[in-house]
């Protein structure tokens, strides 16, 4: 093929990969978090469906997500389902603790995935699209190479998870940080937030405080009202 051969091709693989490699980063960590729930031997399925689907979303996505984001509100929607799942898997982790721990379904969290690289992916499937150029080869093929990565980059979040519990907390607090970040972002809010540059950060701070404030110590009181 004489794309092959083509220097812009390869500068403009370079680009994608190398994007998705700076953008995949919380989308790792959803994915661990997501699979930390489930038996050990169903981790590696999750973390592969997962990883393999949210790729073929993006390159389905990519061709809309100009549109979508014109969309008033979407974003704040989006937002508010990422803050839902941060609840979610926060609190889905503070119920596995003791010898009783109990393990979550497979499709379920592969679902988790998919709905959170839906709404994560929006703003990142713009710098991917337009480091291609239009050439959907090049866009297929970058984001498949990209499945390694986060699949490498998710198992190694597992075992870190494993060994150092703060980090599912912190990963929690950055699905809420990337949720509140969302809603300020929505076009209907567009003005009002070019005019309060600070707006973007403490939307931020707080969606990443109410995940973790929420999802981690309220079913802890809960249970500790419960017991008194």
């Amino acid at each position: 093929m004489e794309i092959l051969h083509s220097a812009d091709f390869w500068i403009g693989l370079v680009k994608i990969v190398w994007i998705n490699i700076i953008l995949s980063g919380d989308n790792a960590v959803v994915i661990a978090l997501a699979a930390r729930s489930l038996p050990p031997h169903q981790q590696r399925k999750a973390v592969f469906w997962g990883s393999g689907a949210a790729v073929v979303l993006r390159i389905a996505l990519t061709v809309v997500a100009a549109k979508l984001l014109e969309l008033s509100f979407l974003q704040i929607i989006g937002g508010c389902l990422l803050l839902w799942i941060g609840l979610q898997l926060l609190s889905d982790d503070g119920d596995d603790e003791g010898e009783s721990k109990s393990y979550g379904n497979l499709m379920a969290a592969v679902r988790t995935i998919l709905i959170a690289d839906l709404v994560m992916s929006l703003d990142n499937v713009i710098a991917v699209a337009a480091a291609a150029h239009g050439n959907l080869v090049l866009l297929v093929l970058g984001l498949a190479i990209s499945i390694p990565l986060v699949i490498f980059g998710s198992t190694l979040m597992i075992r870190l998870m494993d060994r150092f519990p703060v980090i599912v907390v912190l990963g929690a607090a950055l699905i809420g940080w990337v949720g509140g970040e969302t809603i300020v972002s929505d076009t209907s809010l567009h003005d009002y937030a070019m005019a309060h540059p600070a707006l973007h950060y403490v939307a931020a701070a707080l969606g990443a405080a109410f995940v973790v404030g929420i999802g981690k110590f309220w079913p802890r009181a809960r249970r500790t009202s419960s017991i008194h």
